[in-house]
């Protein structure tokens, strides 16, 4: 009996100890996440607060009229302009090819994996999208540089070494995955009686694929083009190699162009010294980016909440 009592007294004691850790653990654990989640908060607003301060300090310089409407941006010039526009539209040129080239492709590849792959057809092209996702965005920028750009110059004789129909094509390449693996999430989530319902009043196969599933996912759908555009527009390595460094306010797509990244690059990699207004245009031109995708991600936000089927 003393023996069993001893035992029992033991166990008790191991009980309470282990007991007592799950407290503290319990304890403890909620306040690590806390603190994660607020040096990810704070980080957030660190890079805010250091993008508004660093920009405000540039438009003490330089009157912010003549930086959002200005057409000519000229800052290394002894003469130095600082109108934004060239840069803005040479982002636009390369995201508005990129999505041509990505969203019929993302979606193509979307339905035919979603509808009609079979499952070991799916193993294989999922992953290839996968590693298409992986590669350095820096690969993909000399393989528009030295692949994509003189085969485009075999067909078009006008395209210049460096210009924007490249790199935007690549871009599409790259923002390819994120299409078609979203859609596909979006389609997948379809239930099946939706479409057995549409094949049993006589629909085919690819009427229900287009005027039935796609339809019903599309909040998923554009909430995915929306965020690939975001994507797009701040690209920097590819556009930094292929797409040349000449702001220019036209609608050519053949010739050399700067975008905003581009240009921060060219920047950052010392052709500035710090506290001149070249430097704190860096800033600003961030800043504008950051406005940029902050809307795209909104709006991509807005557009999945708006347009959700609920099943």
């Amino acid at each position: 009996m003393s023996a069993s009592n001893g035992q029992s007294v033991q166990a008790m004691i191991e009980a309470s100890k282990n007991k007592k850790g799950k407290v503290l653990l319990e304890k403890t654990m909620p306040k690590l996440l806390l603190l994660t989640a607020l040096i990810s908060v704070l980080t957030t607003f660190g890079i805010v607060f250091t993008l508004i301060f660093e920009t405000y300090e540039f438009f003490t310089r330089i009157p912010f009229m003549e930086f959002i409407t200005g057409t000519q941006w000229l800052p290394f010039a002894g003469d130095a302009k600082y109108g934004i526009l060239p840069l803005i539209l040479g982002t636009l040129k390369i995201t508005a090819i990129a999505v041509v080239v990505a969203v019929p492709l993302g979606l193509a590849a979307a339905i035919y994996l979603s509808e009609y792959a079979s499952d070991s057809a799916r193993r294989i092209i999922k992953p290839v999208l996968e590693v298409l996702a992986g590669i350095p965005t820096i690969v993909y920028g000399f393989f528009a540089l030295t692949f994509v750009t003189p085969v485009l110059q075999m067909v078009m004789p006008d395209v210049k070494i460096f210009n924007a129909l490249s790199p935007g094509i690549v871009v599409g390449i790259m923002i390819l995955p994120m299409i078609t693996s979203l859609s596909e999430d979006a389609m997948t989530s379809v239930p099946k009686s939706i479409r057995e319902g549409a094949l049993g009043l006589g629909a085919t196969k690819f009427e229900v694929a287009i005027r039935v599933v796609l339809p019903a996912a599309l909040s998923g759908i554009v909430a995915s083009i929306v965020l690939a555009i975001s994507r797009a527009i701040g690209e920097t390595m590819i556009v930094s190699l292929a797409g040349g460094s000449t702001p220019t306010f036209d609608a050519n797509i053949t010739g050399s162009i700067q975008t905003m990244t581009a240009y921060i690059v060219q920047v950052s990699t010392g052709d500035a010294g710090y506290g001149t207004t070249i430097y704190y245009s860096i800033y600003a031109v961030g800043f504008t980016l950051f406005v940029f995708t902050l809307i795209m991600n909104l709006l991509a936000q807005y557009i999945s909440k708006r347009f959700r089927e609920e099943y």
